[in-house]
């Protein structure tokens, strides 16, 4: 299978005209059509079905999506990393991080970063893990650092880089903000986090732990922006980590409800894909993120 056959079927997928995807790459139409169809009796089934208005994906097509999509990205990777290792700084960098990276380890860590490697385009991406898990697996984002469940499967490795805790938040003047115990908290309604694929995972074990019934969640977020603009704009309270209310950028917005019970959280971890290693720009990153939580640890001590 010839690398410009893929190149061709991305740019037809893309763009849904074998007309356009000519004028993509270069090349004419008659040139493109023949590709696509060398590529179809390769695989013996058809990729696109043909309408009046252009092409579109067949079962078959979208599967093969995926691989090639795949492909490309790991060309791409392996150009950008023999390119740094000749010592050039440019490329591509694609990571996502959770609320705790993104206020406690990212403000140091982007700045050395930035020194390292000026030319590097570095997309940064706020998420929780289930959100980007397949996008790690099929390796367009490098690497993800935040809460992960226990079990990743044989695809992802996990390094941890620090333990956390939790505190309950909610808006400035809750009405719920002398809580002191669970207990208190049993008909207030809550944010999400989503760190699982099962919401109820989250607040229900802890609940459950002191005999309380499982909270009821109405809300469920997937960004630092939503659960700060649904926590000061509205009565629902969040169970979040520490950092938050360290951070400048939240801790006018939001008041801590100190409560007895023990909340647990989960570690923070650099997710990365198993058997591949990261780019040069991407390990540097993942060192300068390492870095900042020992920078963090020796302020805290």
């Amino acid at each position: 299978m010839k690398l410009n056959a893929i190149r061709d079927f991305l740019a037809v997928a893309e763009r849904g005209s074998l007309r356009a995807a000519a004028r993509q790459v270069g090349g004419s139409q008659p040139a493109m059509s023949r590709s696509i169809q060398e590529l179809e009796r390769e695989l013996g089934v058809a990729l696109f079905q043909r309408t009046a208005g252009g092409v579109r994906l067949t079962t078959m097509g979208e599967v093969f999506l995926l691989r090639a999509s795949t492909v490309r990205d790991e060309l791409r990777r392996a150009q950008e990393e023999i390119d740094q290792l000749r010592g050039e700084t440019h490329g591509h960098l694609r990571v996502a991080l959770s609320s705790v990276p993104h206020i406690a380890l990212l403000p140091s860590a982007l700045r050395s970063f930035r020194a390292k490697y000026p030319n590097v385009v570095i997309d940064i991406i706020d998420a929780v893990y289930p959100t980007i898990e397949l996008d790690l697996k099929e390796s367009r984002i490098d690497c993800y650092i935040g809460p992960v469940p226990d079990d990743l499967g044989v695809d992802l490795v996990k390094e941890k880089l620090l333990d956390n805790t939790r505190i309950i938040v909610g808006r400035k003047g809750h009405p719920l903000a002398k809580a002191t115990s669970l207990h208190d908290l049993v008909h207030a309604e809550w944010i999400s986090t989503s760190i699982t694929h099962v919401a109820e995972d989250e607040l229900g074990p802890l609940f459950e732990s002191n005999g309380l019934p499982p909270p009821k969640l109405v809300v469920r977020a997937h960004s630092a922006l939503t659960f700060l603009v649904s926590l000061v704009y509205s009565d629902l309270l969040m169970m979040v980590p520490v950092q938050w209310i360290k951070s400048p950028l939240l801790r006018d917005h939001v008041q801590i409800i100190q409560v007895q019970e023990d909340l647990p959280a989960p570690p923070i971890a650099l997710v990365r894909r198993n058997g591949l290693q990261l780019t040069p720009a991407a390990e540097y990153f993942a060192d300068m993120m390492r870095r900042a939580v020992l920078h963090m640890d020796a302020i805290n001590d």
